[in-house]
């Protein structure tokens, strides 16, 4: 059944944004992406190897073709007093209006919040009206939300770091809310977890929903602490719509390097197919941002 899932494919795939530069902690990517009347939005993230500053801005670029984007919008980590971004998300609101969720670090510490702002056009997104929608704890970092919104209200899964352990933060779950609004949010729990003894045993992050019925996602996982930041993609399935349960399937990753392929986003084409915007490993470390599309 897995087989006939449309996924990302590298060896199909164009680089859309290339790595600020050209060794290992240069990444572009952590993307999200919506279709709206035509044109593709997409958001990123672009990171410097630790000594230059990490994630230290988010881009909103506007695309009519799916691979060449110009810059509306770019968003500095020091506005919000970051150490560091991690993967935006942009969501056209059912008023007109936008708005990009951000991923923030805690400067000195593994604590992550995100924060949301709202504007009416993206161009505006540089300065608009801001709003803490999940603080995190002294026990537990949040970051990377996938969005979803429509008439019955909107829906995140959240990545979610433990911190109650030093020197084990980036072990990593999927948590589920739900909001009538995108800012207040409920909270169902955690709805995806490590697998023990397999690829994904120290984190599992949904990062792209293929389908609500049945409830199908992809996620990033990695097996070891040393592949932080090294992560490959696989499918998830829930059986009650909640709940998810990952596929026994090989996960898919670069061919290069570190061998990482995560942070997929799917745009749904108005032709049946799929848009897949990705962040993958090139050979001499560094991250791009690729696309590819499954027809």
């Amino acid at each position: 059944m897995t087989q006939t899932l449309a996924l990302p494919s590298f060896e199909d795939a164009t680089v859309v944004v290339p790595a600020p530069g050209s060794t290992p902690g240069n990444w572009s990517g952590a993307a999200s992406a919506v279709l709206v009347d035509g044109a593709y939005w997409l958001t990123y993230r672009v990171r410097r190897p630790l000594r230059e500053g990490r994630g230290v801005s988010v881009v909103v670029a506007r695309s009519e073709d799916g691979e060449h984007f110009v810059t509306v919008a770019e968003v500095p980590r020091d506005e919000f007093g970051a150490e560091s971004f991690e993967r935006p998300v942009l969501v056209p609101r059912p008023d007109g209006g936008w708005r990009l969720y951000l991923s923030c670090a805690t400067p000195d510490s593994k604590h992550w919040w995100i924060e949301a702002v709202d504007a009416d056009e993206p161009a505006g997104l540089e300065h608009g009206t801001r709003t803490v929608v999940l603080p995190g704890s002294e026990e537990v970092a949040v970051k990377d939300p996938v969005l979803l919104v429509d008439a019955s209200g909107w829906r995140m899964w959240v990545c979610v770091h433990p911190l109650t352990e030093p020197g084990h933060e980036d072990r990593m779950t999927t948590a589920h809310a739900t909001s009538p609004d995108g800012l207040s949010w409920r909270w169902h729990g955690t709805v995806l977890e490590p697998t023990p003894g397999t690829w994904d045993q120290r984190g599992t992050r949904v990062t792209a929903v293929l389908s609500e019925d049945p409830l199908v996602v992809l996620y990033d996982g990695r097996a070891r602490a040393e592949d932080n930041w090294h992560e490959v993609t696989g499918v998830a399935r829930s059986a009650d719509g909640l709940h998810l349960v990952a596929d026994d399937v090989a996960p898919v990753r670069s061919p290069h390097s570190d061998g990482a392929l995560r942070y997929v986003a799917a745009v749904p084409l108005p032709d049946g197919g799929t848009r897949f915007y990705f962040e993958a490993a090139r050979p001499d470390g560094a991250h791009d941002l690729m696309t590819s599309v499954v027809r």
